[in-house]
């Protein structure tokens, strides 16, 4: 387990620091004005459409489906069921992407009312509508790539997202060459978004050409792919709940002018750490959940769930800390550039600290979800979702009267606690959650480790005071030096307080994982 996690953390840490490079282009090209709310919001709408489809959270439903065929009917069933399923998914979304193009105007409305009545509306709308068609390519390489992950091959779903962020890179780049009109330039961005997808899923269907796991795709609403559907929308909509308080924050923020755009750039800070956990614990613990639930192996199952919650918080804590204490110098280094200036920095500062305060709660719910997901319950976390929402977005819209954006933020920090206390007290009173010996005395030697470090950080960090130099090549350096030394401290502690050994962690990382699956059948 833990060498297919460092596999899927390995290609999300790359996509996620290639997307801090393309947001921060994004953010000196577009700044922080009208043209940047418009297509930021017109954005987020299309990211919270892929992250829930790509970033494991179809895996909740289809793998567990997909290795029950499997281990029961064979292989020939399970990939006529996929090929069921790959077929129906790519005719809903060509759907779906047509009729929410004819209906965006409504569709912006609603996700961004303070936009009424200006052209903000009709610049995001125009970038919404040609951002769209990456959700029908979306769909396919999505069902590649859970199919992929259920056969034990974790590398293709880690890797597989990098080509979205190096085109928007590259396109990005040469319009800053080329000093583009901010809205002309917004709407090449959104076509590449397309174009992306399209890449994407032209690469994944030649390599899932010289296989048969899906086959033959048809579109088919048998009762089978019914009972599929109706177990998978509420489970893709519960893994999605983190972008979801970010769309609630943006209708809230919509009404202040460069909000939308702080609540972004803030929150792309949180989805580092975030995306390494939420794709992780997607793509790796729900089909190993799966498995030891199915051989009935309560050891296993046990062992999983106990260092799915330690991985997950051992890599939230001091994320969250860091973030909090160096919010400001790392938003100036990545964001105040161009057209973003120091008082959207400032601003985007304020608001990162807020949704930094979530992030615990945010990836406990992801270490949570998996252990619903391979029980095949998806309604449990849909439910805990939309209480989470609803929470955030009361207390959002009332905060936010009081307090600006920050208010907004905090709202949806308290969202999120709220979606994993509920997940917390259903699994305990429906199964428990069985958190090994060894797990219950190492999380808090974690906590420990992360207070110490981000002790030391703050102290570091105050007394490196002015010498940053805003934007200069010192600034880059001192705040690598900072992070860094600050992630060595947290490992040693980590080592010193028996939490973590080098050599079992090592030993861990070059084991192969077991796979039911035949050799041969092995490759997509």
């Amino acid at each position: 387990m833990i060498r297919s996690f460092v596999t899927v953390l390995s290609g999300t840490l790359t996509s996620r620091l290639l997307g801090f490079g393309r947001d921060a282009l994004m953010a000196a090209l577009l700044g922080a004005g009208p043209v940047a709310d418009a297509f930021l919001a017109a954005f987020q709408l299309v990211n919270v459409a892929r992250r829930l489809l790509t970033e494991g959270a179809l895996n909740a439903a289809l793998v567990p489906a997909w290795l029950r065929i499997y281990q029961q009917a064979g292989s020939t069933q399970a990939a006529a069921f996929a090929g069921r399923v790959l077929g129906t998914v790519s005719a809903c979304l060509l759907a779906a992407t047509i009729a929410l193009a004819l209906l965006m105007p409504i569709a912006m409305m609603v996700l961004a009312p303070g936009f009424a009545g200006d052209e903000t509306l009709t610049l995001a709308v125009n970038d919404a509508r040609l951002m769209l068609p990456y959700l029908a390519f979306a769909g396919p390489s999505t069902v590649l790539l859970a199919l992929s992950s259920a056969r034990g091959r974790f590398a293709l779903a880690a890797f597989a997202p990098l080509l979205f962020n190096v085109a928007l890179i590259a396109v990005t780049i040469v319009l800053l060459t080329q000093h583009a009109d901010p809205s002309r330039a917004a709407l090449l961005l959104a076509a590449t978004i397309s174009i992306a997808g399209l890449l994407q899923l032209a690469m994944l269907a030649q390599r899932g050409g010289r296989s048969n796991v899906a086959s033959p795709v048809r579109v088919s609403l048998d009762a089978e792919m019914r009972g599929f559907f109706a177990k998978a929308l509420p489970g893709m909509v519960a893994s999605a709940a983190p972008q979801l308080l970010v769309i609630g924050g943006a209708i809230i923020a919509s009404t202040t002018p460069s909000a939308v755009s702080w609540l972004y750039f803030a929150n792309r800070l949180i989805e580092l750490p975030l995306g390494l956990v939420g794709v992780a614990t997607g793509t790796v613990l729900v089909p190993e959940l799966t498995r030891a639930l199915q051989a009935g192996n309560k050891e296993a199952l046990s062992r999983v769930q106990s260092r799915g919650v330690e991985l997950t918080m051992g890599l939230a804590l001091p994320a969250t800390l860091g973030l909090m204490i160096l919010n400001e110098p790392i938003v100036r280094l990545l964001f105040e550039h161009g057209a973003f200036g120091s008082q959207d920095a400032a601003a985007t500062a304020r608001v990162l600290t807020w949704l930094a305060a979530a992030l615990p709660a945010q990836v406990l719910t992801k270490a949570l979800q998996p252990a619903f997901f391979a029980r095949e319950d998806t309604q449990t976390p849909l439910r805990a979702t939309l209480i989470g929402c609803g929470t955030a977005i009361a207390l959002a819209f009332l905060l936010g009267q009081i307090f600006a954006v920050s208010g907004i933020a905090a709202g949806l920090a308290l969202g999120a606690w709220a979606n994993a206390a509920v997940l917390l007290r259903r699994g305990s009173t429906r199964f428990g959650f069985d958190l090994q010996p060894a797990s219950r005395r190492r999380l808090p030697r974690i906590a420990l480790a992360a207070a110490i470090m981000a002790a030391v950080l703050w102290i570091a960090a105050a007394h490196a005071g002015e010498a940053d130099g805003g934007h200069h090549l010192g600034a880059a350096l001192l705040l690598t030096a900072l992070i860094g030394g600050a992630a060595i401290l947290y490992a040693t502690l980590l080592a010193a307080l028996g939490v973590v050994s080098l050599r079992e962690t090592m030993l861990a990382i070059r084991q192969r994982p077991a796979r039911d699956l035949p050799a041969g059948d092995l490759h997509l």
